[in-house]
């Protein structure tokens, strides 16, 4: 007697079902808790960009107060070393919670971070705020995990979540927030298993910024050529130039804050050091272009030629801010230097200024965190889907050509880079020691 042929199809059919039944359940349970670490970063960040145009405007309207950076830097060491011992490694705590889950991060990781980056601007240090929606986003997620009985794995996707709504929140970047939480964890290796919950809060932390009345500022790419094997080739040139810079950054800012944690003993004296220099050098050169964000340099970067040299004066003065202990974050400055580099390529690279600013805006980021994927995502929800291509090829050369290092000392090696074919050994490499007090 044959057996019926339609067994084994009846059985795949149940399988199918059991597993579309198991997914369902998965988003179910994942929704409100992704919506709610969305809401949480995404009011997190409102208050933070809120927090940080008072202090530029204040900044700006009076300038003496840059004198003070010093004491500003001072009090910023005191209040971590007193208050925020178990939280002053920031992101990279986070990353290493993500890869080994231990403990809840502790909730004064919130105010202290923006209370630190508000100071840190408020006086004219050059920093960033991604740091710091980053470290709002998953530490107030993180308090979710006890309430939910969350397992250790579980609580590694809340904290991916927090990490996606605080990146695409503070720049409004909800797809490239969604990638960012799942790719900033390993070099060349991204599991896309908490891919769904990572988009919930990442759209949840953006629409939250914007229901708070927070705007965001628009960067507009202007004269894209259409595809040619010409165009993309100097696009792969110009993604290496932003491969070495970004390498660079991250290695000079690392250089710095191990050099003066070797000689100055005592924590709140790094930041002072740092705020003399900063503060000196902006009444030096007379301008305060390159502290703050430097959000109306970068703007300028896409409109017109701009002095070649300005992407490494704000490297400079980025460098000694955060290598001295300044908190905020590194991605806005690090969107200065590639604008500001992209332009200045334009004098020997035949493509338009207002490509090449885009391209670098994305792509020296994309080298310094490893990001090359998120980096384009953000291209296209920034610049549009015409600027994709090129943004899309100097990211990839500028991720190549990066090296190992990156501004993340707890990110671990999933796979090497393409230069290297060695089979790695099972598991993930660390970046770099993990028992540094990392640069914010």
């Amino acid at each position: 007697m044959l057996k019926s042929p339609l067994k084994k199809p009846l059985k795949t059919h149940n399988s199918l079902i059991k597993d579309t039944a198991a997914m369902a359940r998965y988003l179910l349970r994942w929704a409100p808790l992704a919506l709610a670490a969305g809401v949480l970063a995404g009011s997190a960040s409102a208050l933070l960009l809120w927090s940080l145009n008072v202090a530029t405007d204040i900044r700006e309207s009076h300038r003496w107060l840059i004198a003070l950076l010093p004491l500003a830097g001072l009090a910023v060491g005191c209040m971590y070393l007193y208050l925020g011992t178990a939280v002053e490694r920031g992101n990279n705590l986070i990353l290493d919670e993500v890869h080994s889950p231990q403990r809840t991060i502790p909730v004064r990781m919130t105010p202290l971070i923006l209370i630190g980056t508000f100071l840190t601007h408020l006086f004219g240090g050059s920093a960033g705020r991604e740091g710091t929606a980053i470290q709002t986003g998953a530490s107030l997620a993180d308090q979710l995990a006890k309430p939910f009985r969350l397992s250790p794995a579980e609580r590694r996707i809340l904290l991916m979540c927090g990490i996606s709504a605080g990146f695409a929140s503070v720049f409004g970047t909800p797809l490239a927030g969604a990638v960012f939480g799942l790719e900033v964890l390993s070099i060349g290796s991204v599991s896309y298993a908490a891919l769904g919950p990572c988009l919930v809060a990442a759209f949840a932390g953006d629409l939250t910024t914007r229901a708070w009345g927070i705007l965001h500022t628009a960067y507009q790419v202007t004269g894209t050529p259409p595809i040619s094997v010409r165009g993309l080739l100097l696009a792969a040139v110009a993604g290496v130039v932003f491969g070495l810079v970004a390498m660079a950054f991250a290695q000079t800012v690392h250089g710095l804050s191990a050099w003066l944690r070797a000689r100055i003993a005592w924590a709140p004296l790094r930041p002072f050091a740092g705020g003399v220099v900063v503060a000196a050098a902006v009444f030096v050169l007379g301008t305060t272009k390159y502290i703050g964000l430097g959000i109306p340099g970068i703007v300028a970067a896409f409109h017109g030629p701009q002095p070649a040299y300005d992407w490494l004066a704000k490297f400079l003065f980025t460098v000694v801010t955060l290598g001295a202990g300044f908190k905020g974050g590194e991605v806005t400055p690090l969107f200065f230097i590639g604008a500001t580099l992209g332009n200045a390529l334009s004098y020997v690279l035949p493509l338009p200024p207002s490509l090449l600013a885009g391209m670098g805006f994305v792509a020296v980021f994309a080298g310094a965190a490893n990001t090359p994927v998120a980096s384009t995502f953000m291209a296209m929800e920034l610049f549009g889907s015409e600027v994709g291509a090129y943004a899309a090829v100097a990211c990839i050369f500028s991720y190549l050509f990066s090296g190992h290092s990156g501004i993340y000392r707890s990110q671990q090696i999933g796979n090497h880079k393409g230069y290297d074919t060695t089979a790695l050994e099972e598991g993930s490499l660390p970046l770099e020691a993990k028992d540094e007090v990392e640069t914010p």
